[in-house]
């Protein structure tokens, strides 16, 4: 069966075909990486201090993704899956399985500690997710070595609040009668548990900001931008830096948010949320404009100009 499997991997590779995208996978594993994909010794294990190490990088983020772990493994638990989490490099940070399923998990290396870059071990749910930056399922006979083709993997990329990859998160099976249906429907679970980590960890990066999200659905991630008090955009998700063009990197060039979103003779995303938010102010402070200033943080000034903007003059508001 391994042998089958490698032999099958190569003459793919060497056929020179175009093929899929898993076949791009297979390609750079054999051509780029130089791997066998009979070799029998499973994932390399840094060693606790660098485990160590590597936790400390992200131990913020760390921290905000746990909850949202845990409830996935509440969620794909009992189905003989295990929950990892893995830093950018593909190593194995974070990891959830069911005491009578932890021995299996062990054995085949999907464990804390575990390198599972493409490469390393080739075409996998980890490594490639990671290496094209895209929630994907690698199902058992599509890995790349012959000793991993007994599991399912569904996986998708976590981006941090530099639009940069951060980690991806992973949902393993070990069970032989696992289906690719099923599989598909996990997937989607792993997708939004990625997104909602994502979304935490960009709120919490910006605690003094106002996340705005913006109408549009992106499959990658969520689309949120971060604005200041002055309406300028200070932060945004990698999705929504590639909807908007906003290039990549931890510092954005303020600019201001209704250019972004665009203005026209409807009230734009941001627009409304504005409106919405000088609403709650005013009828917090019961009219008083001066009150509702202060619990924007803003000026009296800048207030009246943005109510005289948003057509907020007649309000009731002193």
């Amino acid at each position: 069966m391994r042998t089958n499997h490698a032999e099958h991997i190569i003459s793919t590779v060497e056929s020179g075909s175009v093929g899929t995208r898993l076949t791009a996978s297979w390609r750079r594993s054999l051509q780029k990486h130089g791997l066998d994909p009979s070799r029998d010794p499973g994932p390399r294990r840094f060693s606790d201090a660098e485990i160590a190490e590597r936790r400390a990088r992200l131990e913020g983020f760390m921290g905000l993704a746990a909850p949202k772990l845990d409830q996935l493994f509440q969620m794909v638990g009992n189905t003989g899956c295990s929950v990892l989490m893995t830093d950018r490099d593909g190593v194995v940070l974070d990891q959830r399985s069911k005491d009578a399923d932890a021995e299996t998990f062990r054995a085949w290396g999907l464990w804390t500690g575990a390198d599972w870059s493409e490469e390393a071990e080739g075409t996998n749910g980890i490594g490639t997710c990671i290496t094209e930056a895209r929630a994907l399922t690698i199902h058992r006979g599509e890995h790349f070595m012959s000793r991993n083709t007994v599991m399912s993997c569904m996986d998708a990329p976590i981006f941090g609040p530099d639009g940069e990859l951060i980690a991806a998160l992973d949902v393993s099976s070990c069970r032989a009668d696992q289906t690719e249906a099923y599989a598909r429907l996990i997937a989607g679970v792993v997708s939004q548990t990625a997104k909602q980590i994502e979304t935490e960890a960009f709120r919490a990066a910006f605690p003094k900001a106002r996340i705005i999200a913006a109408p549009e659905e992106r499959p990658e991630g969520a689309v949120l931008l971060a604005v200041d008090q002055d309406d300028l955009i200070i932060g945004a998700t990698r999705a929504a830096r590639r909807a908007y063009g906003l290039g990549f990197g931890s510092q954005i060039a303020p600019r201001p948010a209704s250019d972004i979103l665009g203005r026209d003779d409807s009230a734009s995303a941001l627009e409304r949320a504005e409106r919405a938010a000088l609403k709650r102010a005013i009828a917090r402070a019961g009219g008083n404009l001066s009150a509702a200033a202060r619990e924007l943080g803003i000026g009296r000034a800048t207030l009246y100009r943005r109510m005289n903007r948003l057509g907020l003059n007649d309000t009731g508001a002193n």
